[in-house]
């Protein structure tokens, strides 16, 4: 008997052994793989912080030997040379991101509720469109949307930046995922108390989504916020800080230091929507695909 229980301790070891082993394994890779991804963000920070003989040393250091911010007061007095403050930069790309994430949260929200929990003649044939757009980028109807806004007349104004974001394929597929498991006895009671389909989607679906409402706010924030203009807005006024960005990298080596100012400036905004609610995406996307 005491042999049994020896050989069973040994067994247990060798397990515990090999968790413990698996468990080392797997967060030296996740440290590894996250150092890799922060890469680019403090090659980023230390580009913008490097003098402009620095930025032309070669081989390139990963490293600062004299740390500047000349860049930054570069970068607002570069800005300001375009007859529009820095700040009308700033403040464009905030009400564009503002008002996409906004706009996409409730339609996302209303169209998701119905197309979960309301049944209709072709709900299936929607919900599969819904699936084959996410296989397809925006690229594909860039050329069908801009004719679109140009017919419509939208071209050079704020409201081609806003439009065509507020539909997002992944958005309303997400929602309708995480809608799909309210159960239906839920909202069969609210019908049998009076409540309408607007009051039962407002005051009693969406209190119970906040999971899902949070990893939407992320994605559409990011989305809005990289939001490029330099196809359907020209007036300089109407640009973001993206364009203004992306403007400054191509105009050569000489503005490398302050096109890496600006993107500091646009990597902070989503750094930090993303950390105030990142717990709520896992648990959205381990439910994402339980119910079809």
């Amino acid at each position: 008997m005491a042999q049994v229980n020896t050989m069973k301790l040994k067994a247990s070891n060798k397990q515990a052994g090999r968790k413990i082993g698996g468990t080392i394994a797997i967060f030296a890779f996740l440290t590894i793989l996250g150092l890799f991804m922060l890469f680019p963000i403090y090659l980023t920070i230390v580009m913008s912080i490097k003098p402009v003989e620095e930025l032309f040393i070669y081989p390139p250091k990963l490293y600062v030997m004299r740390p500047t911010l000349l860049n930054f007061s570069d970068m607002f007095s570069a800005m300001s040379q375009n007859r529009v403050p820095f700040s009308r930069y700033v403040f464009n790309s905030i009400a564009v991101t503002l008002s996409v994430t906004v706009l996409q949260c409730i339609f996302a929200s209303m169209a998701a509720f119905v197309l979960a929990k309301c049944r209709f003649p072709g709900s299936k044939f929607i919900n599969s469109i819904i699936v084959i757009a996410l296989l397809y980028q925006s690229n594909v109807i860039y050329i069908m949307q801009y004719i679109v806004m140009a017919r419509l007349g939208l071209i050079d104004n704020p409201l081609a930046l806003i439009l065509p974001s507020v539909a997002s394929p992944m958005g309303l597929f997400l929602m309708r995922q995480s809608i799909g498991q309210i159960p239906d006895a839920m909202i069969e009671a609210a019908k049998v108390d009076g409540a309408g389909l607007f009051r039962i989607c407002w005051q009693i679906v969406m209190p119970n989504q906040k999971p899902a409402l949070m990893t939407l706010i992320i994605f559409a924030f990011q989305a809005a916020w990289n939001i490029q203009t330099g196809t359907v807005v020209f007036q300089e006024q109407y640009k973001t800080l993206t364009t203004v960005a992306a403007q400054a990298a191509a105009s050569g080596l000489a503005r490398a230091g302050v096109a890496s100012a600006v993107s500091v400036f646009v990597l902070i905004p989503p750094i930090v929507v993303f950390m105030l609610a990142q717990r709520q995406v896992i648990e959205t996307m381990a439910h994402s695909g339980i119910k079809d």
